[in-house]
């Protein structure tokens, strides 16, 4: 990795002690530099400054203009004044490992049935080296809910599923385990979780004479346990002294000895777990918060494992064990026969092919649009990833090169970077994504709403327009506003996010009523001396509405007040909300609204259900 590019915390791209692997010849750097920011970015949540980009990747601002220019024209960020922004459009990436992967399709059914019998949250994991992340979340709506996202990073030793992986752990994993524990003592390279502490203890004397010399008053700290005093994160030598003219740390020149902390036992709960089959986490990650874990296995090995988490107010750590174990093992048989016959029919199914994708005149006429600004190998790199996918989890070199367009070498290049960086591992000339691709951006973005989503395209359509432009999804027979851009007209509409209006007198009701086999047609109140109370005649309209793709609503909800809206479809085709342009009926005709306003509300609402579609692959995007 260049040397002006820190390595991301909970990446393992590096061994714990600090010494990075030797970056290969043949590594493209401008790759190198852009996943830096994409790490960088995920790592902010999704969003951040240019000169904050600038200051934790190390790269000088020109480099990382041009590598957000570039991102931006992908699609993967979005460039909002001085900040870049994760986009959904990224989440392709992380889709790419996790169809290649197979076991969010046949198995999170299994996993939301689960947690909707037991009314607890349940997660799938799979490993990541000396860690594992999350592939699927099925959670519960409580006061006190599971945080995780899909493709967190978490410690194998702070978790339930941790100790079931290192049963099948060699000397390498354990001693990569080691070197990153004596690395980082207190996890910051693992952002989801919550920092352990390496507290040290000084002897009943050293503790008595401490508080003689501070006095009765000082402040100690803690481990919130058993209400010892601690000092906290002192890499204290036993029984060395630390000179010092200055002002000495407490216990500073005493004997000291280091408490059990997160972890340390983490062999011993690996040995348990090889002979119970399964585990518990109780409490490790934080205070409350309680799993057991169960292998899900494949061809003889671990393929993922499932965890039901709970609280201790629910459940302790034991009465989790005693209570669920056997209906967990039943998930767990269940989940297995899904993959065994999925493995039986995929054997019958010939191996699938893809075309190329037309790299090659995209980022010529990206290249031609912003000149040097766009980094033609960066782009390139990135498309590699998302030539895996669902039947073409291991792929040759050749393949590789054919599902991208790329020249072998361009692709062969790519290869070598991905897999220096972890994210791709090749045995036998075979390439396969791992777990970390998960980290480009799929934590921060796989929380991601519809409303969310839409919000950069409403913005965008209402500037060209200069109308008002509201998004809103049906809740019976009623539209509530989950999205809104307003004018700064005059004469403009006003309604305010969470709004609820009829849904028969509105355009964004009409195109949402229309996809309903039996749509809510009562009290159909006159609002307006224009407003249809007639069902029949409502019928009707709603018919042409489905036919035509659009509804156009003409001072039936207010007098003066005309509107058009267009349906959101969601992957399988169904209608889940509506995108409208309203404004006062003065400022156009209803025929101009068909020809100037619609072709443009299209458009917007297909980049909206594009960028839905690829959020939306692996998990539920909440509508509001």
């Amino acid at each position: 990795m260049p040397s002006n590019v820190a390595p991301a915390p909970g990446t393992g791209t590096s061994s714990a002690s600090g010494a990075e692997a030797a970056v290969p010849a043949e590594a493209v750097a401008p790759l190198i530099r852009g996943i830096a920011v994409l790490r960088r970015l995920t790592d902010a949540d999704g969003v951040s400054s240019l000169s904050g980009l600038e200051r934790s990747t190390g790269l000088a601002r020109s480099t990382v203009d041009r590598i957000t220019a570039t991102l931006a024209r992908r699609g993967y960020v979005r460039l909002d004044g001085r900040d870049a922004v994760l986009a959904p459009r990224l989440m392709e990436l992380g889709n790419a490992y996790l169809a290649a992967l197979r076991l969010p399709r046949l198995l999170d059914a299994h996993a939301d049935a689960l947690a909707d019998e037991l009314d607890e949250s349940v997660s799938l994991a799979v490993g990541d080296q000396d860690g594992i992340r999350f592939i699927h979340q099925a959670t519960r709506r409580r006061a006190m809910s599971l945080s995780f996202r899909i493709g967190d990073l978490l410690p194998a030793e702070r978790t339930a599923p941790g100790p079931l992986f290192a049963t099948e752990w060699g000397d390498r994993e354990w001693a990569r385990w080691r070197e990153r524990r004596a690395a980082d003592p207190e996890d910051r390279g693992f952002p989801a979780v919550p920092a352990r502490s390496r507290p040290i203890e000084y002897g009943e004397d050293d503790r008595n004479d401490e508080k003689d010399r501070t006095g009765a008053n000082r402040t100690n700290h803690t481990n919130g346990t058993n209400g010892k005093d601690l000092t906290v994160g002192k890499d204290l030598t036993v029984g060395k002294s630390l000179a010092s003219d200055g002002p000495q740390e407490p216990g500073a020149g005493r004997s000291a000895r280091r408490l059990p902390t997160l972890g340390d036992d983490f062999e011993q709960r690996t040995a348990e777990a090889r002979e119970a089959g399964w585990a518990l986490d109780d409490q490790l990650i934080e205070p409350g918060l309680v799993a057991l874990s169960l292998p899900v296995r494949e061809a003889g090995r671990i393929a993922c494992v499932v965890s039901v988490v709970s609280h201790t107010s629910r459940h302790t750590a034991a009465d989790l064990r005693d209570t669920l174990l056997p209906r967990l093992r039943e998930a767990v048989a269940a989940m297995e026969r899904e993959l065994r016959e999925a493995q039986h029919a995929e054997s019958a199914t010939p191996r699938t092919t893809t075309a190329p994708s037309g790299l090659a005149v995209w980022t010529g006429a990206s290249k031609q649009e912003l000149g040097r600004e766009f980094i033609e190998s960066l782009a390139r790199g990135l498309t590699v990833i998302t030539a895996f996918g669902e039947g073409r989890a291991e792929l040759n070199l050749t393949e590789v090169a054919q599902a991208t367009g790329l020249a072998r070498a361009t692709a062969r290049r790519a290869l070598i970077t991905l897999e220096h960086l972890g994210y791709v591992t090749a045995h036998d000339r075979v390439f396969r994504l791992t777990p970390r691709v998960l980290g480009l951006g799929f934590p921060p973005l796989s929380r991601t709403s519809l409303a969310e989503i839409a919000a950069p395209h409403l913005t965008e359509l209402s500037q060209r327009l200069h109308d008002s432009v509201s998004l809103a999804v049906l809740t019976g027979d009623e539209i509530q506003y989950t999205g809104r851009v307003s004018t700064s007209r005059v004469m403009s509409v006003h309604i305010t996010i969470g709004t609820r209006l009829p849904a028969y007198p509105t355009a964004l009701g009409r195109v949402m009523l229309a996809d309903l086999p039996e749509p809510p047609l009562t009290e159909l109140l006159p609002l307006t001396p224009r407003t249809i109370t007639d069902p029949a005649r409502l019928k009707a309209v709603l018919d042409r509405v489905r036919e035509e793709g659009y509804a156009l609503v003409d001072e039936e909800l207010e007098v003066g007040l005309r509107s058009v809206a267009v349906p959101v479809r969601e992957r399988g085709g169904r209608v889940v909300a509506a995108v409208n342009v309203a404004m006062h009926s003065s400022r156009r005709t209803p025929e101009e609204c068909v020809t100037e306003v619609l072709p443009e509300l299209r458009a917007t609402v297909g980049r909206v259900e594009e960028d839905l579609w690829v959020a939306g692959r692996f998990r539920r995007v909440p509508r509001t």
